[in-house]
């Protein structure tokens, strides 16, 4: 048997412009469904938005993957601060450097990409859609 993790990110009526962004950054095809397309008595009595997402996704052949969801008006939705930061780990500087770079655009950077002690390029940015994203190269121990 075999199982996965995919960071699930919700937002309130942003889901589908953080998917298309994240692609870009990424690469991969969005996949989103509407509360229209297939919400239940209980999105429709908490007023979801028809055109908005009830279950959204990107994957790429990279192995990046995420999901999104827009909360409905009718729900709580506070994003917190610092609640969850999503980790994207990989081998290649300039691919980490490129995502970082886009991540970053509209954004805050909150570390500057470079050398840390644990890691030959680290940063840390929160997206202008108030997700934040540490972004690092693999070290060989």
């Amino acid at each position: 048997m075999s199982i996965t993790t995919t960071t699930h990110l919700n937002f309130r009526g942003q889901a589908r412009a953080a998917l298309e962004h994240y692609a870009d950054v990424f690469g991969g095809q969005v996949q989103a469904f509407t509360f229209a397309q297939g919400g239940t008595d209980r999105d429709r009595a908490d007023g979801a938005v028809d055109d908005q997402v009830i279950w959204g996704g990107v994957t790429a052949p990279n192995g990046f993957s995420v999901m999104a969801f827009d909360v409905p008006p009718g729900r709580s939705y506070d994003p917190g601060t610092d609640a969850v930061y999503v980790s994207v780990r990989g081998d290649d500087p300039e691919e980490i450097t490129r995502f970082f770079r886009g991540l970053a655009e509209g954004g805050t950077v909150r570390a500057d990409l470079g050398p840390a002690g644990f890691s030959p390029l680290y940063g840390m940015v929160t997206d202008r859609f108030g997700v934040t994203w540490v972004l690092d190269v693999a070290a060989s121990w």
